[in-house]
């Protein structure tokens, strides 16, 4: 695709994301920018997670991945649904009960102000870790396949991609970006649908044909019962659980637009309703996935080495200018759907958590704007030092290590759901960050010091269990609330 092309794709598709901004931020306050006034329509903010939740990483990897491991990743995705199950039924009536805007406020009223300020603090820098990753990798997308083409250098790129969000977000906040996750869960399926549809075309498969093929092919092997497998089912199911609970049900950046449904009972149906369009599209792609490694095969073209190239190879190079249009708007979609809900959830825990907004009479919105610029700028500093690593093994371990801040996240929650047992407050943030220090040290010694043992998804269940029993170590006598804490 030429530059200019790519110039115009992207243009258009950041004029639509201003144009809903400006009819979704009138007369937006606070209230708006942190709650969207709790008036969103559930099956809006339902369809519009689907694409929030299918990162840019995910719209590429899942279909070739299929190459690597067939339709296993469907175990991982059941495991969300119970995930998303135990989300709906016990922290959604647990956060419309105490009326939170920030999740973690839990924290203050289960345990106390220490607690809390640990909470929010781990959120916090997972978070803008995380996000900027992300952001990283959209850049480089853009990069490659425009600015380039023109000279301009990377920080210049990083510069424009997030002031273009900035732009978008700074007034309407959450009721924006409920807006805009339904525009960009559209390209995405889109994207998906007019790939397959392109494949069909080319190869002259009829709907009943591409049925039957994806029904004979072992790519679509979905269970694999070897306990010793990485793709275990009972593995991979007890990941998709797990993971889903504390990166989805613990997290400000999703559960703030779950908040800003009208009551508990919308919010209920939302989880459900979008964790069944969730699956569903999960198919799709895995569907996708084996219609391109057959594709490629019947057209003799090489197969990547790097499987997360095969569907960018062939949706820009041998699908037409309709597909790699659509493809993308859909990766772009994919990447800013995340980045930029991240950023107001950043702004949200920041203000209320840290700086308890909600208590000062004065100058409110311009507080809230002062901290959405500040972490705007903070996003571009972490994503120049990732690019100045230039090693992206380095990256990678740096993303992997902010992934165990959700472990003390996980623990804090689930002592506090479970057990009723006060704790001395003022040494939980100190159990908070021993937690994941020993969970980095046992992940990375494992081997050698298990016997080849190697940690998965399940050091994120030890890093909360040794929250827990540090929690449980705090344990304070009643009539120790004052004397003690």
């Amino acid at each position: 695709m030429s530059p200019i092309l790519v110039f115009g794709v992207i243009a258009g598709y950041f004029l639509l994301l201003l144009a809903i901004s400006h009819f979704t931020s009138k007369q937006a306050d606070n209230n708006t920018f942190f709650t969207a006034n709790r008036q969103s329509p559930w099956f809006l903010v339902a369809y519009g997670m689907v694409g929030a939740t299918l990162s840019g990483v995910t719209f590429i990897s899942v279909p070739g991945e299929v190459g690597n491991s067939n339709w296993t990743y469907l175990q991982f995705v059941m495991g969300n649904m119970v995930g998303y199950a135990v989300i709906a039924l016990v922290l959604i009536p647990l956060f419309y009960k105490l009326k939170l805007i920030s999740i973690y406020e839990y924290l203050k009223d289960r345990f106390g102000q220490n607690s809390y300020y640990a909470g929010a603090s781990f959120f916090l820098i997972s978070q803008t870790v995380g996000a900027s990753f992300r952001l990283f990798l959209a850049a480089l997308v853009l990069q490659i396949a425009f600015f380039d083409a023109f000279g301009i250098p990377f920080w210049v790129t990083v510069m424009i991609t997030i002031a273009l969000i900035w732009l978008y977000t700074f007034r309407g906040g959450i009721k924006t970006i409920v807006w805009t996750d339904t525009l960009q869960t559209s390209f995405l399926l889109l994207a998906v649908v007019i790939s397959i549809w392109m494949i069909t075309d080319h190869m002259e498969l009829s709907m009943a044909d591409v049925f039957a093929t994806i029904g004979k092919s072992e790519k679509s092997t979905i269970f694999d019962w070897d306990w010793r497998s990485n793709n275990a089912f009972y593995k991979s199911f007890l990941a998709g659980i797990f993971i889903t609970i504390a990166m989805n049900g613990l997290d400000q950046n999703v559960m703030q637009k779950n908040l800003t449904c009208k009551s508990k009972g919308e919010a209920q149906k939302n989880i459900f309703w979008f964790s069944i369009v969730f699956f569903f599209s999960t198919v799709l792609f895995l569907a996708l996935g084996v219609l391109l490694y057959k594709y490629a095969m019947d057209q003799g073209i090489a197969i990547p080495e790097r499987t997360d190239d095969l569907y960018p190879l062939l949706a820009l190079n041998h699908f037409g200018i309709l597909a790699g249009v659509v493809f993308l708007l859909g990766i772009t979609a994919a990447a800013f759907s995340s980045a930029d809900s991240a950023l107001t959830a950043l702004t949200t825990s920041f203000c209320v958590d840290i700086l308890d907004i909600q208590k000062k009479e004065k100058n409110q919105k311009k507080t809230r704007l002062l901290v959405h610029i500040g972490f705007t700028i903070l996003m571009f500093l972490v994503i120049i030092v990732f690019n100045s690593l230039n090693d992206s093994s380095v990256v990678s371990a740096v993303f992997k290590v902010a992934g165990f801040t959700y472990g003390p996240l996980l623990g804090l929650f689930a002592y506090g759901l479970l057990c009723k047992n006060p704790v001395r407050d003022k040494w939980v943030p100190v159990v908070c960050i021993l937690s994941p220090v020993i969970s980095v040290i046992l992940d990375f010694n494992s081997e050698a010091w298990l016997n080849g043992y190697q940690f998965g998804f399940e050091i994120l269940l030890v890093n909360a269990a040794i929250t827990m029993l540090g929690l449980f170590a705090l344990y304070r006598p009643k009539t120790d609330e004052v004397s003690i804490d």
